[in-house]
């Protein structure tokens, strides 16, 4: 008869980690930060208190975990588009990629409304810096580098673009016609393109 193998701590640490983000993700969705309380997380997570405060400090470390996590879940997706063609068709793909990403249930109010509002916005700009913007920052580098790009600040642009990306990705939320958006960021890529 086969044994059971039993569970490392380490496992058991990462799985209750793992539940209290995916529960706390979707109480933030439904509840929002401010309704919903630590005794709610831990609950909807099938853990104690004590549990939830030994992986995260407060109800905003647990908050911050669950934006970092949609923000580096956005990132991937952008990185992973398809991306054929020049390097401005690439940075085209990669915007559609951010919103096609952003469409996911929740994920704008938690990153666009509720992030800046709980964590302030030099830390959620931090968090961006690392994920989004970071692809926006290297499609342009990369760009560049190729001669394709006017000369532009890098820096700059990548914060420029990603702002107006956020504000698409609003409208969208809020039922914007997703043609006449992405047309219009299309343009504003398309713009930084030097002529051929």
């Amino acid at each position: 008869m086969p044994v059971a193998k039993r569970r490392t701590n380490l496992e058991r640490s990462s799985t209750t980690r793992a539940g209290l983000l995916a529960s706390a993700r979707e109480a933030f969705v439904t509840r929002g930060y401010a309704d919903t309380s630590t005794p709610d997380l831990a609950e909807a997570a099938g853990v104690t208190r004590g549990a939830l405060y030994h992986h995260f400090a407060d109800k905003q470390a647990l908050f911050r975990a669950v934006i970092e996590a949609e923000a580096a879940a956005v990132a991937a997706e952008i990185e992973a588009a398809p991306s054929s063609g020049s390097p401005i068709a690439a940075l085209v793909a990669g915007g559609e990629a951010y919103l096609q990403a952003m469409a996911a249930p929740g994920r704008t109010r938690l990153l666009l409304i509720d992030a800046p509002s709980v964590l302030g916005g030099e830390e959620v700009d931090a968090i961006d810096g690392r994920n989004g913007v970071r692809t926006l920052r290297e499609g342009l580098q990369a760009a560049a580098e190729a001669g394709a790009l006017r000369p532009v600040p890098i820096e700059q642009t990548a914060q420029l673009l990603g702002a107006a990306y956020d504000r698409a990705a609003l409208a969208l939320a809020g039922g914007g016609d997703r043609t006449d958006w992405l047309a219009a960021l299309r343009g504003m890529i398309e713009g930084l393109a030097l002529p051929r």
